[in-house]
């Protein structure tokens, strides 16, 4: 394994008064040094005496063996308000920053958690310092665009209620087309609207509560696909409300679908994980653990991992999957151990340990979820990683090596790397592949599973960094005209047709094979956060200012830098709105990353590869 080229740790700062415009090409990779950022909360992400979020800073120490970037041991860090910081590569100072009491003493200033009074700098514009104290803030207020109060409007208008409450959020209100299921409410869709609920000024908490309850009062119904029961812990895909008129008196009630009528026919790996990573987002944004606590929530996370943490004949950590399980919900070859279902899996798996009550019925649960953490990402980190170095080594890779000393552990072969890859990986950068299986290595790029292993601490600090390094340098091929695709390259020709069973959906560059999905904004905006790099995420969302509104909020985009409108996309769909919501949610308050971040645990051992005997020199 390689590690990451450091910056010159040399470049002592001085002061910083302003900050360029942006280049003209956002795509064109810059020389620019991020200033770290880090997000820390007290005993890991939720402390059970004490929930408030915190942001600590430490001064930058000149003689520092650590790469800045890399977020280490000895990581420069600054606080939530400087955030939108990216400095260039003259001489810059970072001043000593305030505790993180002195930040949530601001934040109160605006009555709610979150909200920094102003501090805090808007997409756009320039940032100065005041001096002093060592904050930065935005000299002039910049209006808000035309296309939020829009997008908060048809949020609204997508509210689906039962019994008089908000449960949730339609999948598309697109009165042009026939609603089929898009008039469910489907798990993994609501989350980015949740998420714009919990941000929102004042939040309505309501509505994410009631949707956390129903849906934990699905995954207590028999699942019956045919004559075949499901799981207990399964999650249901989508739910919608029906009128019961059986009965002489009409009453609503709730109908869920746990794969049974979906394309695929697959149940939803992801939804359980997805249900937990957003308990733990409504734990964070009120600072409340009763809902968590209650012996039926506490329940129905343990059925949920009780799912993924049986014994069985695995070999591996990571979690078998079949074709469609997930996001990709048709067939795109991700059978076998995707990256989103193991980012996923790994995000769930720290919420949970850390919402779980500490008591003896649980300390069997918690031993395991400890195990499968240190061992799902030793074996995500060491074996799905790939940059320049480690495609070097698996292109002169030996097979039929046999001892544990073995540096081809699947037998995969040198000649199945893809020729498209050795152009698109930069010389500095790199990401997690689509999927590691015996002889079997997917190279292909999915954003939403680097997202995640980002925004969970999957990823390394250095990892970290060198996926946003990739995303900037292949800006064009990842973000194009429309943000973002979902996958990269598409799938053509014989591929296309033995992978995906000739789809008619799934034609290149549409829809799952490539297609650019506006949604992913959010997870895109959060881990430039993350990594100190705002002026990434103001590209990004300009790019899409220009054109979601006017094109009417369709689903995804076709074409090689999503030019066009999706073939087949619905328009107003609910998680392109809501995920540029949060998108512009998050850049105007970096705090609001809290509610989707978790700091690397530390406590998890760094991979460490072995060469066998057989290696070629």
């Amino acid at each position: 394994m390689a590690s990451i080229e450091s910056d010159n740790n040399n470049l002592i700062p001085e002061e910083i008064t302003e900050i360029p415009p942006p280049p003209e090409k956002p795509h064109s990779p810059s020389l620019q040094r991020h200033v770290a950022f880090s997000v820390v909360n007290e005993n890991e992400e939720i402390d059970n005496n004490n929930s408030s979020s915190a942001v600590t800073t430490t001064e930058e120490s000149a003689s520092s063996s650590e790469n800045p970037d890399t977020g280490g041991s000895e990581q420069s860090s600054i606080t939530v308000d400087s955030v939108c910081l990216e400095a260039t590569l003259r001489p810059v100072s970072v001043r000593s920053s305030t505790s993180a009491a002195n930040l949530e003493s601001l934040c109160e200033q605006t009555g709610s958690a979150g909200k920094c009074n102003g501090n805090t700098p808007k997409s756009g514009g320039a940032v100065k310092s005041n001096g002093a104290n060592g904050y930065f803030q935005h000299p002039i207020p910049i209006a808000e665009h035309p296309m939020v109060k829009e997008a908060w409007s048809l949020l609204e208008k997508s509210y689906v209620y039962y019994k008089g409450i908000s449960v949730g959020t339609v999948a598309a209100s697109d009165p042009s087309a026939e609603a089929l299921n898009y008039n469910q409410v489907f798990v993994r869709d609501f989350v980015p609207s949740a998420l714009a609920c919990l941000m929102k000024d004042p939040p309505d908490t309501e509505i994410v509560k009631n949707f956390l309850l129903k849906t934990l009062h699905l995954q207590s119904r028999e699942k019956r696909i045919d004559n075949f029961t499901l799981g207990e812990g399964v999650m249901p895909a989508s739910f919608k409300v029906v009128i019961d008129e059986k009965n002489e008196r009409v009453k609503e009630i709730l109908e869920a679908d746990y794969g049974g009528t979906a394309i695929g026919r697959v149940a939803p790996m992801d939804s359980g994980f997805w249900w937990i990573i957003l308990l733990r987002s409504y734990v964070k944004s009120t600072s409340d653990r009763s809902l968590a606590d209650q012996p039926d929530v506490q329940k129905g996370m343990k059925l949920i991992l009780d799912l993924c943490l049986s014994d069985g004949f695995d070999t591996f950590p990571s979690l078998l999957c079949a074709d469609a399980c997930c996001m990709i919900d048709r067939r795109m070859g991700i059978y076998g151990y995707p990256i989103e279902i193991q980012a996923l899996f790994f995000f769930a798996l720290r919420c949970a340990k850390n919402m779980l009550k500490e008591v003896p019925d649980n300390k069997e649960l918690l031993d395991k979820i400890n195990s499968k953490i240190k061992a799902l990402s030793y074996h995500i980190r060491t074996y799905y990683w790939l940059d320049y170095t480690q495609l070097n080594n698996i292109y002169r890779y030996k097979t039929e090596e046999y001892s544990h000393t073995a540096l081809n552990k699947f037998n995969v072969s040198p000649e199945s790397i893809p020729d498209w890859l050795f152009e698109f990986m930069p010389l500095r950068g790199g990401y997690f592949i689509g999927n590691v299986s015996p002889a079997r290595m997917d190279f292909r790029w999915f954003l939403l599973g680097n997202c995640i292993a980002i925004l969970s601490s999957l990823a390394t600090p250095k990892q970290a960094s060198a996926i946003m390094d990739l995303i900037e340098a292949r800006w064009d091929e990842l973000v194009g005209e429309m943000p973002l695709k979902i996958s990269y390259p598409a799938l053509e020709g014989n591929d296309w047709n033995i992978i995906t069973g000739f789809d008619s959906k799934n034609t290149r560059w549409s829809y799952h094979n490539g297609g650019s999905w506006p949604v992913l904004l959010w997870l895109l905006v959060s881990a430039c956060i993350k990594t100190a790099r705002p002026q990434m995420a103001r590209n990004a969302i300009e790019l899409v200012e220009k054109r979601l509104s006017n094109d009417g909020w369709p689903e995804y985009y076709d074409g090689k830098t999503g030019r066009y409108i999706g073939k087949q996309a619905r328009k107003f769909q609910t998680w392109s709105i809501s995920g540029y919501l949060v998108a512009k949610k998050m850049l105007e308050n970096p705090a609001n990353l809290l509610l989707v971040s978790l700091e690397e645990d530390k406590t998890i051992a760094k991979p460490k590869l072995i060469r066998s005997a057989s290696w070629s020199n």
